[in-house]
């Protein structure tokens, strides 16, 4: 504790006697000061005991006196010390009366007892309450370190909440709330949620106060990392603000836990190398040798089914707005979603990296991430567990989105931005991984066509053909094939485009299309001969009927 008004009435050598202010001396003093000014008021900071002899005072005048100590109190100046037998043998009664009526403590300092010893002993005071302080840090800082290295961060946060008498918590790069002490805290942590996400968005380091008439604590919140965008977020909550020997133990929390969040991207780094030479053997064909270098690391990942991810960032023509629909779906969106997005820096591959990883993580499960190729080529490879949280939250990732680009506008043209496409395969095992990689990249590519952010192979599987002949260029090879028939039609020399579509809907028979299109059977066998004649082509050839029926579906589709 810093020296106090009643430590140095208290001390047997300076002999001070207490003329007011009795109820008051338990007010830290700050330092001792000395002026015969009669109005010291500039040189004050706040917190001094004032020491006068009253050499240029006019020291009993009531009103001179009253207008002397308002002015000291409203310095805040905590306490006069007044030398007796000087200019004065005793403390003027108007000096006394106005100490008194502000409340300010009036010490009364003998002839004996020099300033300089009141000096030297709130001096002495300050530094032995600085050396406990710092011993007290340095005992902290040893704690933290031991707990961190035996019992982790939780152990860590354990030993911060006893050392500042208070409790803390740790939130991950998503925000969510990875861990709690006392575990009473958690619920508390979790309403911070939001003043995490604002801290996190400011460079890195940062740190904010939480506190106000809504809240029960002070709460101080540090980002955590080196980085250029934190990868967590340490609070503490207290019901005052810390000293210096807590101030000592939060800073050395925040390094502990800043080296283990780099730490562990370092050991992030070495498994995703594993994870590429597992993926390159599951995709070489060799499961076996891929079980052994996963180990214990993905081991558990293949020998269940697991799904396939590759995502990809598709550029576009002109960068997108989300409007106020867009914002109100992906406000439904989980925070972990739209915390990722931030923390990606606007890196879409990045994002989905770290919407899967997090789920994973506090689900407990297994998931293989591997970033591939650079600049336009670059691509994310994900083994997830069929049925699990990574893959449900990727699922929820791309719905956000979705919703989001339905809402979007486009903006001034010659902008772009990358929006993210992903194919989901089929579940599979590790002999079938090669197969399921294929199957990821069929659905991307579909993805991209049909402008979608996730399409899952077993859609394409279980839907039409029908949709794939939206695309482009498809249509293109399908009105040059038509293109012929058409023009012959626009003549008015007969219908051979609708009778070609009867013919080919009712596999070639003569009967049935002739009905159809309420025409005798020799007229569509003329019309089918002009078909023939016009296009150059065969209709006999099984390819020829394939390709004009697809064409005429294509066609008719827009």
């Amino acid at each position: 504790m810093p020296p106090t008004l009643a430590s140095l009435v208290h001390h047997s050598a300076l002999k001070l006697t207490v003329r007011a202010g009795e109820d008051r001396l338990d007010v830290p003093v700050r330092w001792a000061h000395v002026s015969e000014l009669a109005d010291p008021v500039p040189y004050m900071e706040g917190g001094e005991l004032l020491l006068i002899t009253a050499l240029k005072l006019d020291a009993e005048d009531p009103e001179a006196m009253r207008r002397y100590v308002r002015r000291l109190v409203g310095a805040g100046v905590v306490g006069l010390g007044f030398a007796v037998g000087v200019n004065y043998e005793e403390i003027p009664k108007a000096l006394v009366d106005a100490a008194e009526e502000e409340d300010l403590p009036l010490l009364e300092v003998p002839r004996r007892t020099p300033f300089l010893a009141i000096s030297k002993a709130v001096s002495a005071a300050i530094a032995a309450d600085q050396y406990r302080a710092v011993t007290a840090g340095f005992a902290a800082q040893r704690e933290l370190t031991k707990q961190a290295l035996t019992g982790g961060p939780e152990g860590l946060l354990t030993a911060l909440a006893s050392q500042v008498n208070g409790w803390a918590a740790l939130y991950d790069a998503s925000g969510a709330v990875v861990a709690t002490a006392p575990e009473w805290a958690g619920r508390r942590a979790a309403r911070l949620t939001a003043d995490v996400e604002r801290l996190r968005e400011r460079p890195a380091p940062a740190s904010s106060v939480v506190g106000g008439p809504e809240h029960e604590d002070r709460v101080e919140l540090h980002t955590l990392g080196t980085g250029r965008r934190p990868r967590a977020a340490l609070a503490v909550g207290t019901a005052a603000a810390p000293g210096t020997a807590e101030r000592y133990a939060v800073h050395s929390a925040i390094a502990l836990l800043t080296l283990t969040t780099e730490r562990s991207r370092s050991l992030h780094a070495a498994e995703q190398r594993v994870g590429a030479a597992v993926l390159r053997m599951l995709l070489a064909g060799e499961p076996d040798h891929a079980r052994a270098v996963a180990g214990d690391l993905y081991g558990e990942l293949l020998d269940a089914p697991f799904r396939v991810m590759v995502a990809e960032a598709a550029p576009v023509s002109a960068a997108r707005v989300v409007d106020a629909g867009a914002r109100v779906a992906l406000a439904t969106a989980s925070t972990a979603v739209l915390a990722a997005t931030s923390e990606s820096g606007g890196d879409p591959l990045g994002a989905l990296a770290e919407v899967v990883e997090s789920a994973a993580a506090r689900a407990g499960e297994a998931v293989l991430v591997v970033p591939e190729g650079e600049g336009e080529a670059a691509r994310v490879v994900v083994l997830a567990a069929d049925g699990g949280a990574a893959v449900a939250a990727c699922a929820e990732y791309a719905a956000a989105l979705e919703a989001a680009r339905a809402g979007a506008a486009p903006e001034a043209p010659g902008a772009a931005e990358d929006e993210l496409v992903i194919g989901l395969s089929a579940p599979a095992g590790p002999i079938a991984a090669a197969a399921a990689y294929k199957q990821a990249e069929q659905a991307v590519s579909v993805a991209r066509r049909r402008g979608r952010v996730c399409v899952e192979h077993e859609q394409l599987a279980a839907g039409s053909v029908l949709p794939l002949l939206a695309d482009d260029a498809v249509k293109a090879f399908a009105d040059g094939l038509l293109r012929a028939l058409h023009e012959h039609d626009a003549t008015g020399r007969g219908d051979l485009v609708a009778s070609l579509r009867a013919w080919l809907s009712r596999h070639g028979q003569w009967d049935a299309a002739a009905a159809d299109l309420g025409v005798h059977r020799h007229t569509l066998r003329y019309r089918m001969r002009r078909v023939e004649e016009i296009l150059g082509r065969s209709l006999d050839d099984a390819d020829v009927r394939m390709e004009l029926w697809l064409a005429l579906k294509a066609t008719s589709a827009e």
